[in-house]
């Protein structure tokens, strides 16, 4: 057993050989007195490349939607999006921080949004949305969830940025990629926000635009299912690797909340793939 001085040289050893986060400035840019940030960015970047590609899979078999539908699903999206990331932050993480402070419910410029939230929230709004249009709900669904992972990706990236939600410690000479994070402390960590935009965003993206262009859109809730299960999974095997929120830990022994509120959605992943390839067959 290593004695504490052994240890303390091992922990400069990684740190010195460890590559290091270039702690990029959080403003991408200022106009007059207002500061944009880069997750900002993402968030704007994320929607519109979002919105074009939905734009462009209506061109597609079995064409029930147009592309003017998802012009005027993009503000429906946005707000579900802003406002279910926020409320299933504060629902999900810090519920008893924002009973006690309710006015800072709002303070989004702050920090504090949670994908499962927002998921919910562009839920709600895909079913408001699809009934005004009188369209089911999986036929605008599908077309949105195989769009999600560009948004995801973009966010990550704004994660790994601002340098936080970084990874767990670890050991840079055998994960090279190691990265000292400037509020991580002075250990090699694993930069997981990358982990996570490689498989909630480009993976995951590549495997449902494959599945599209084969006409899986064709099936009415397959792509929908598909999503659930891929992201649920790539939350779960990612969160292995990410450092737990240090007001929660973990909530369960080795589970984060990441990986409890991902089980639900790929149970319901599942049950949709199910119920769309029976209702094909």
């Amino acid at each position: 057993m290593a004695s504490p001085a052994e240890s303390a040289v091992h922990s400069l050893g990684q740190m010195l050989m460890a590559l290091q986060h270039p702690n990029f400035d959080p403003v991408a840019f200022s106009i007059w007195i207002f500061d944009v940030r880069w997750y900002a960015l993402a968030y704007i970047s994320g929607l519109i490349l979002a919105w074009l590609y939905c734009r462009w899979m209506t061109k597609l078999p079995p064409n029930r939607l147009k592309p003017v539908d998802f012009d005027d699903f993009l503000l429906w999206a946005t707000l579900g999006v802003v406002l279910g990331g926020r409320l299933g932050y504060v629902l999900f993480y810090k519920p008893d921080y924002y009973l006690a402070n309710p006015m800072e419910i709002v303070f989004i410029w702050r920090g504090g949004m949670s994908f499962h939230g927002g998921l919910l929230g562009v839920l709600a709004a895909i079913g408001l949305f699809a009934r005004s249009r009188g369209v089911s709900y999986f036929t605008l669904s599908d077309i949105v969830g195989a769009a999600t992972p560009i948004g995801l990706c973009l966010g990550r990236v704004a994660n790994f940025i601002n340098g936080e939600l970084f990874g767990r410690t670890t050991d840079s000479t055998v994960v090279p990629w190691a990265m000292v994070f400037p509020q991580g402390g002075p250990i090699a960590r694993h930069p997981s926000q990358l982990y996570e935009a490689l498989l909630e965003g480009v993976v995951l993206f590549i495997i449902l635009h494959i599945m599209v262009r084969r006409g899986a859109l064709q099936t009415t809730g397959l792509v929908s299912g598909a999503f659930m299960i891929g992201y649920g999974l790539a939350r779960i095997v990612a969160e292995f690797f990410r450092q737990p929120d240090d007001f929660l830990n973990f909530v369960l022994p080795g589970t984060t909340m990441g990986q409890v509120l991902s089980v639900p959605m790929v149970l319901v992943g599942i049950a949709v793939t199910l119920w769309a390839l029976r209702r094909k067959a």
